[in-house]
């Protein structure tokens, strides 16, 4: 059967390596992990299974990038799939949910976000669903790279919608990832299906090249390849932009692509790569995510990729086509303080983590609730989100907070037809409850707000119906709806926690992970200078040992063995002065805190690391800010201590 799809869907005449054997234990009905090289097809692993199961198939994916692709694909094979995604109307979402709960769509693509969206819960609890699929999967694990917390709460997800299996796709899981996904989700070894991470047809060449002399390198190395596909990776959209316009200017065209660009602008620029009208494609991480384009010849690393992982990734974009394809880094220690730094900005200082277990703790006693809105929680404590999403998940781990659910603070509608013809459509108890929406909503002008307060007291009427009828009732075309101001809600479990104790293990955790990320970028150094074969390291890196100990077409393997050039030499901070890089922003800070800042913030200033708090202060117009980017963090933090103490 699945042989039969295979060619009559996707015009497929043969499966690839580790395809079959995950398709074949989902369609027998237990759970399963594929775990192939980026581009080896590990979305037919799903896309083919979801055409025999007798319910939904629902993909949670980190990028709505990935999303569009895959459901192009899908498209034009006749498949009926759909995403729910910030960038459509609440009309296009109400269309694709009512095609869900018909059971006209196969595939529905979601972010793990929507996953805490009230509405969004209320809807797919009402629909089947027979495989949940978490693609990019190593990002459920601690020890993954580009760790996305709200993945950690995917099992618990799985068990509150009742789906009895799940499908895991990633193409960088380590050992210990494979180890953690498998415990999460219990997968039987026997349905974790690796396929090696070896790929022949690339060849892997590091080349060490002082940064004042890459810029002539990349020039050199794309103009005597005029004509074939290739993806530049940089670090720092700026340097997207200034690399983009030098190459243009010297001959060989090339187009920047970051995510500080507009959406639609990004949207254009990957058609034009996908249909050949550009060839060269200056980029940052933003670009790449589900670029399935089978013929890119070059990956070449500007700057340092982040990981080894993130590296095993870009370069897996280059020949998928099974022909050969170069991938290549100009490797120096030029950009590694920058690297660094990103790192470093992902640690909440600990007055930041005190304060959020303040706000805690004046949510009350055991068994009351915590709601917390997370922009402005972040904008309190100084910490990014991505780090207090992370934050919030370690207080769920130790079981000092449950979440409980999240919900719109706000919802308001704007009658499409007269409030008396929408009550005249329902009779009895139901029309009753529609005469207490109608009367308690305030209305100013053509906007009227629901009071879920007044509606349970007078109807008794619990929030999750309101819910269910306003999107009922624009379903029907009666109202347009829109809801904001996301709430999350917490149970508090153990409220009589020691503030300063718990802040210091917090933080102390922050440093593990931050000493995990600092080990990683040191792991890649280590790659690149390898005195052994490059390809049969990399596989080494994700536990494959069934590769060749010498694969004959990387750099090492042709007897070019990296020895990378040490970065410029930086003039001492001594020579620097303090106060015309800080003075300002101190004074500022002062206005709006009523307190001097600490030294992990005017250190995260000179680094350049962005904070809530920097947006607020206009920091980035600031002489300080970034003006110390080059130096090593901990040096600037040592110099910081010494001249504001």
């Amino acid at each position: 059967m699945p042989a039969t799809s295979l060619a009559r869907v996707f015009g497929y005449d043969h499966f690839r390596p580790g395809q079959e054997a995950a398709i074949s234990a989902v369609l027998a009905g237990r759970s399963a992990a594929a775990i192939f090289p980026t581009g080896s097809g590990k979305s037919l692993c799903y896309q083919l299974p979801a055409l025999h199961l007798p319910h939904l198939t629902l993909v949670v994916s980190p990028l709505l990038a990935l999303m569009q692709d895959q459901l192009a694909f899908l498209h034009r094979h006749g498949i009926a799939a759909a995403s729910i995604d910030s960038a459509q109307s609440r009309e296009e979402a109400a269309e694709v949910m009512a095609r869900a709960r018909s059971g006209e769509l196969k595939i529905l693509m979601i972010s793990v976000e929507r996953l805490k969206n009230e509405r969004f819960r209320s809807f797919i609890q009402q629909v089947p669903i027979s495989l949940l699929v978490v693609d990019e999967a190593h990002c459920i694990s601690e020890w993954g790279h580009n760790f996305r917390p709200d993945y950690l709460k995917l099992p618990e997800y799985q068990r509150q919608f009742g789906i009895s299996q799940v499908l895991l796709l990633t193409a960088t899981a380590t050992p210990t990832v494979i180890v953690d996904m498998q415990r999460k989700f219990a997968i039987a070894d026997a349905d974790v299906i690796t396929t090696g991470f070896y790929r022949p047809n690339l060849n892997l060449l590091v080349e060490p090249v002082a940064g004042a002399g890459k810029l002539q390198r990349l020039v050199d190395w794309l103009g005597s390849r005029v004509g074939q596909p290739a993806i530049v990776y940089v670090t720092l959209q700026k340097t997207a932009e200034e690399v983009a316009r030098q190459l243009s200017e010297r001959g060989v065209a090339a187009s920047a692509y970051h995510a500080g660009m507009p959406m639609e602008a990004r949207e254009v620029l990957q058609r034009r790569f996908m249909a050949g009208e550009v060839n060269v494609m200056v980029a940052t991480i933003a670009f790449g995510m589900g670029i399935d384009k089978s013929d890119i010849r070059q990956v070449v690393h500007y700057d340092l990729p982040k990981s080894v992982e993130n590296y095993s990734q870009e370069i897996g974009r280059a020949g998928r086509d099974g022909q050969p394809s170069d991938c290549l880094v100009l490797a120096n220690r030029d950009s590694l303080n920058v690297l660094e730094n990103f790192v470093y900005g992902d640690t909440p200082e600990s007055s930041g983590i005190r304060q959020v277990l303040a706000e805690l703790k004046a949510a009350g006693q055991a068994g009351d609730r915590w709601e917390l809105m997370l922009g402005a929680l972040s904008d309190q404590s100084n910490i990014r989100q991505l780090p207090l999403k992370t934050l919030l998940v370690q207080l769920e781990l130790r079981g000092i907070i449950a979440p409980l659910f999240a919900y719109f603070a706000e919802y308001r509608f704007k009658y499409l037809i007269e409030p008396e013809a929408l009550v005249a459509k329902f009779e009895c108890e139901r029309r009753q409850f529609v005469e207490a929406l109608v009367r308690t909503s305030t209305r100013a002008r053509t906007w009227c707000t629901v009071d879920f307060d007044s509606l349970y007291r007078q109807h008794s009427a619990e929030r999750s119906r309101v819910v269910k009828a306003l999107d009922y009732f624009q379903e029907r075309g009666w109202i347009e709806l829109e809801s904001k101001q996301m709430t999350e809600v917490y149970a508090v479990l153990k409220p009589d926690f020691d503030t300063h104790a718990l802040a210091a293990e917090l933080h102390s955790y922050f440093r593990q992970q931050e000493d995990s990320e600092i080990a990683r970028i040191q792991a890649m150094l280590a790659l690149f200078a390898s005195e052994t074969c490059l390809s049969a390291r990399l596989a080494h890196y994700f536990g494959d040992r069934d590769v060749p100990e010498r694969c004959g077409h990387c750099s090492v393997c042709e007897g070019r063995v990296a020895r990378l050039p040490a970065p410029p030499a930086l003039a001492p901070l001594a020579e620097r002065s303090f106060s015309t890089l800080c003075n300002g922003f101190i004074q500022r800070f002062a206005e709006l805190k009523g307190e001097p800042p600490s030294a992990e913030c005017l250190t995260r200033l000179l680094c350049g690391i962005s904070a809530p708090l920097f947006t607020r202060l206009k920091a980035r117009n600031l002489p300080g800010f970034a003006a110390l980017e080059a130096y090593p963090y901990a040096e600037v933090r040592d110099w910081v201590s010494q001249q504001a103490g």
